[in-house]
């Protein structure tokens, strides 16, 4: 006896669909050049005014003055506990001695271990500050390193979140340093 044929359900095919459209959402996002980016309200904007301590007394401390100067400049939060801060430092310091003004602000850290920190590697900010209050919330903060490159009106142009990398510094501040120029 011959079986009677049955209609094609395309609701079998449902699993399979549901499967591939959640392969294409992760293989998109996955290769997404700015999935390490976390956004920031503050991009175009003034960056928000500092209220910092010194390291040691007496030492000159990034002012708000320095992120409205002429030029372009970084801001950088670190601290000496933080293992990606002593990572990115080589590349901090290559800006720095580049001519760029590369101004540290020391976060949730010990003075003296701040200090043993820049002495060990050296220190390549042109100032520097701890974050005496609310610095880095006022600056959405996630956590350290965190890196603003700001213009020459005191905007923010750029966050980088994480260590900057020799590649960050080459695909993501340089053309920035040089679209200043």
């Amino acid at each position: 006896m011959d079986e009677p044929k049955r209609a094609f359900n395309p609701l079998l095919l449902l699993p399979l669909v549901v499967f591939a459209g959640f392969g294409l959402l992760a293989w998109v996002a996955m290769h997404n050049p700015n999935r390490d980016e976390l956004p920031s309200a503050l991009i175009g904007q003034i960056a928000p005014p500092l209220t910092l301590t010194p390291l040691t007394e007496g030492d000159p401390i990034p002012t708000n003055e320095d992120l409205l100067a002429p030029g372009i400049k970084l801001v950088n939060f670190w601290a000496s506990w933080c293992g990606p801060c002593r990572a990115e430092h080589p590349t901090i310091t290559k800006i720095s001695a580049s001519g760029v003004p590369v101004y540290g602000i020391n976060y949730k850290d010990q003075p003296q271990n701040a200090l043993r920190f820049l002495d060990q590697l050296g220190n390549p900010f042109t100032k520097i500050g701890a974050d005496a209050n609310r610095t880095a919330l006022d600056w959405g903060l996630y956590g350290v390193p965190e890196t603003f490159v700001i213009d020459g009106d005191g905007k923010i142009l750029l966050r980088y979140p994480g260590p900057v990398t020799e590649r960050v510094y080459e695909e993501r501040i340089k053309p920035l340093l040089d679209a200043a120029k």
